[in-house]
């Protein structure tokens, strides 16, 4: 999710090696997708780079666009013009719903032979394969469960790690008395549903999580430990600037890495930003699970969806698969663009201090059952069911929807309406 952007970039692909190759193979590859921010477009750079190294030309070309549905209608007016990209920046369900539609290309062959099977985990081939077919690369992990501070802020108001969600409070309001921003918020539904996330598995645990968020159990949906839940975002929210409405989220981030906010709640995406700002963790900054979710890691994965585009269109596609699920491609980007590798292959090496533990906790996650579907970020349910739940998120975050009561029977309503 995060700040969405549609940008079509033409990728005029010429392969080394391909001696006796005719002119018409030299492809053009057409993606989707909307990593725009600074850190964002940094990953996105070492892709680049990788494909310039072998000969490809990338040409970007930006076409202003709002939030992710916006990028989304774009993608499927394409599809149904017949006009498929090779490749489409995409979430968890929605490659499964273009690939139950039988537009999507068929990469096992491929897959079969870089070892992706082995390699990337079960949770995300949920996802990346569809009828026994590989028909997405996933590009990395992200997860949401994290908060980002700012350390000089930190020292200064004589601040500690918060174990548990009554320390997080605590923390905040040492900011306050300080004069500083305690939280750094952008009031957009998918950043404060992002949030809720992590305080829905914190207030509830992970088995709790899992029947909410992943399962969708009407019992749990509508539980006191889910009024409960709605009691702590209603908490945490009043320690935001007034001006939070409609910030975008790497804006909010700017906010903590330039010390006028102390913590950010936002998935490590966050992190790309403050390593684009030459931030360095435990030095500028500190990355500490959301109190009460150490042990538990709520993802999602952003993938490269790709389409069943013609025959003289198919070997620019795989080029493009193997470059992005390559292990030096997959280290170099996750660690400019805050997430991990999308292999667990791939030695933590390059990775910085924040990059190990995430590392180490989806690793830890993934082998003990506590890897969770974001259901902020399209990973917990499928598209209806994501909106349905923002939708009743940010109408209580603003005020339309009163009391936690009222939030739960309107979440069950809507989850239900959306199913």
């Amino acid at each position: 999710m995060r700040k969405f952007l549609m940008t079509t970039a033409l990728v005029t692909i010429t392969v080394a090696g391909l001696g006796a190759a005719k002119a018409a193979d030299v492809k053009e590859v057409q993606m989707l997708h909307w990593w725009t921010s600074g850190g964002e477009a940094a990953a996105l750079n070492v892709l680049k780079q990788d494909l310039a190294k072998e000969g490809f030309a990338w040409k970007d070309v930006p076409v202003a666009g709002g939030g992710g549905d916006a990028a989304m209608t774009a993608l499927k007016a394409m599809v149904a013009a017949g006009t498929y990209p090779t490749a489409s920046q995409m979430l968890g369900y929605t490659v499964l719903d273009y690939a139950q539609a039988g537009v999507m290309g068929d990469l096992t062959e491929t897959a079969k032979a870089e070892g992706w099977d082995k390699a990337v985990p079960a949770a995300l081939q949920k996802f990346s394969v569809y009828d026994g077919k590989w028909v997405a690369a996933p590009v990395n992990v992200h997860s949401v469960n994290w908060l980002w501070i700012n350390k000089g802020v930190m020292d200064k108001i004589g601040g500690t790690e918060p174990k548990t969600f009554d320390d997080l409070i605590a923390l905040l309001e040492k900011a306050k008395a300080a004069g500083v921003t305690p939280l750094a918020l952008g009031g957009q539904n998918w950043q404060e549903a992002t949030m809720f996330d992590s305080i829905v598995l914190s207030t509830g645990g992970p088995e709790f999580y899992k029947k909410a968020m992943n399962d969708l159990d009407e019992e749990a949906l509508k539980s006191d430990t889910m009024k409960k839940s709605f009691d702590n975002l209603q908490k945490i929210v009043t320690y935001v600037d007034p001006n939070f409405s409609g910030r975008d989220w790497n804006l909010a981030t700017a906010m903590v890495i330039k010390g006028d906010a102390l913590v950010q709640v936002m998935g490590d995406w966050a992190k790309g930003e403050f390593v684009a700002a030459k931030k360095k963790p435990n030095t500028d900054f500190l990355c500490y699970r959301f109190p009460g979710t150490d042990g538990s890691v709520i993802y999602n994965s952003d993938m490269f969806g790709m389409f069943n585009v013609p025959a003289d269109r198919k070997a620019a596609q795989v080029a493009l698969a193997k470059a992005t699920l390559s292990k030096s491609f997959q280290s170099a980007f996750n660690v400019v663009k805050g997430s991990v590798p999308a292999r667990t292959d791939v030695p933590d090496t390059a990775f910085d201090a924040c990059g190990k533990k995430g590392i180490a906790d989806l690793k830890k996650a993934n082998e003990g059952g506590t890897l969770f579907g974001s259901l902020a970020q399209g990973y917990g349910a499928p598209p209806a069911v994501a909106n349905a739940y923002k939708d009743v998120i940010s109408k209580f975050v603003h005020g339309q929807i009163k009391t936690s009561d009222q939030a739960v029977e309107e979440l069950v309503k809507a989850i239900e309406d959306a199913k």
